[in-house]
């Protein structure tokens, strides 16, 4: 009995401390949409919370690890929109176009976030290290799927990594100065344009 009643206490302690690092995540992705993360406060952020300033501390380093925890959610939803094309292979036309409209529905949502994290990552290291990584990952899954449709007849594409890398690295770019930094740029002739470079690139139609 005490050594269930230990594991609960535990499990409660856990919970309430998975509890207030989201609640201060939500503070934080809601503030960043009325101001640039450099004007950001821990104090104006805590004060968005029903926890003291000290409880940032708990969780967080400084205001760069919070937006390093803000972009790894981030990239979590990110890759999951784009599991559709990342992971599929027989229709991959409908894959991209399904996994492109999803992307740009959460450039459009999150690009205060975004633009974030390109202003920190312009004069920090450890954010743009962070932020590299995310599109590396993209790079890799999509060289992986490129692999495939080699190997299944699909597509005829000498290397698939350079490919992949300069399709990622395009994409990333052209969402973010055209959905986040500049005057949005109409959805649906950004998607087009995006599946015809993708498809042309990756097999040749």
């Amino acid at each position: 009995m005490v050594s269930g009643t230990r594991v609960e206490n535990r499990d409660r302690r856990r919970r309430r401390r998975q509890d207030s690092e989201q609640e201060i995540l939500d503070a934080a992705g809601r503030l960043l949409r009325e101001r640039p993360f450099r004007d950001l406060t821990v104090d104006d952020l805590m004060a968005a919370t029903s926890q003291s300033r000290t409880a940032f501390y708990r969780h967080f380093t400084d205001r760069q690890d919070l937006l390093i925890h803000l972009q790894h959610d981030l990239a979590e939803e990110l890759f999951e929109m784009s599991e559709g094309w990342l992971g599929g292979g027989e229709d991959p036309v409908r894959e991209a176009l399904e996994a492109l409209q999803r992307l740009i529905g959460v450039y459009q949502r999150e690009g205060p976030l975004l633009r974030a994290i390109a202003e920190a990552a312009s004069h920090d290291d450890e954010i743009e290290k962070v932020y590299a990584k995310l599109v590396q990952r993209f790079v890799d899954a999509t060289a992986a799927r490129i692999e495939r449709d080699v190997a299944a007849g699909r597509a005829a594409v000498s290397d698939p990594r350079q490919a992949a890398t300069a399709l990622c690295w395009m994409t990333e770019r052209t969402m973010y100065q055209h959905l986040v930094q500049a005057e949005p740029f109409p959805a649906g002739d950004l998607v087009d344009a995006l599946v015809g470079i993708w498809l042309r690139s990756v097999y040749g139609s």
